[in-house]
């Protein structure tokens, strides 16, 4: 059977679905651990999209077990029985990650992590901690910030409701004018939209109509409720202190 929650944050309403670039790879710390039986490893799988990252991780301990391994008795843990394990996820996960960013960048970068809905702010080298119990995920969307002057630093995150917020980011560019910055975000699909701003905009647009949204001062979360009933690219625009516009190609 279909798990059609699980389709609709995989899967857009016209079938496409919202890859990364390249095939998934566990990331180095997990090269040399088994993340199946050893009873503490957490596994981690990374992928880049157009102008951001992804880290998977996943509580895999006690799902399963090597019959083909020699010589060992295991008395792996149930997957019936949550073993709670920690770990840390980082932008240093994502090997080529300064590929998506721009010339400027200073190694900072916005991480949002899909199933608690948090965003972060972390230098490259900096971590956040995550716990997950048997057969427990989490997704994190790792997005490079963009400083666009002294006062306006900005990334685009994707849509946070899909599990690849990422992949629905297509484009992303900035204009400068006297009366200040506006950012242009293209996308595709629906639904929630998100992104990092050190700042409020004045206003944000999408396909040119002046649209509510929510921004939250203490992490810097600006968020836009729905991009549009259908499945094509939209243009999202805010407005900053000297202007930023948010863009995204029709829904």
């Amino acid at each position: 059977m279909h798990d059609f929650k699980v389709l609709k944050k995989l899967v857009l309403p016209d079938g496409s679905i919202l890859r990364a670039k390249y095939a998934g790879r566990p990331t180095r710390d997990c090269l040399f651990v088994d993340t199946v039986m050893d009873g503490k490893s957490l596994l981690k799988i990374w992928n880049l999209n157009k102008l951001s990252g992804v880290v998977g991780i996943f509580n895999c301990q006690g799902a399963g077990n090597w019959p083909l391994r020699d010589g060992v008795e295991h008395n792996s843990n149930s997957s019936s029985t949550s073993l709670i394990l920690s770990g840390h996820v980082s932008p240093q996960d994502i090997d080529f990650l300064q590929e998506v960013a721009d010339e400027s960048w200073n190694g900072d970068c916005a991480v949002y992590a899909f199933h608690t809905g948090s965003l972060s702010r972390l230098s490259k080298e900096a971590s956040v901690e995550v716990s997950l119990g048997t057969l427990e995920c989490e997704i994190f969307t790792v997005s490079p910030i963009r400083v666009l002057n002294e006062t306006l630093e900005f990334t685009p995150i994707g849509l946070i409701d899909m599990f690849n917020s990422g992949g629905a980011t297509e484009g992303l560019s900035f204009t400068f004018e006297a009366s200040g910055c506006n950012v242009r975000i293209e996308a595709r699909g629906c639904g929630r939209f998100g992104a990092y701003s050190s700042k409020k905009p004045i206003y944000c647009t999408v396909d040119g109509k002046k649209e509510e949204f929510e921004y939250n001062p203490e992490n810097g979360l600006l968020t836009k409720d729905s991009l549009g009933s259908k499945n094509n690219g939209h243009v999202y625009k805010g407005n900053y202190a000297s202007l930023m516009s948010t863009s995204q190609s029709k829904c």
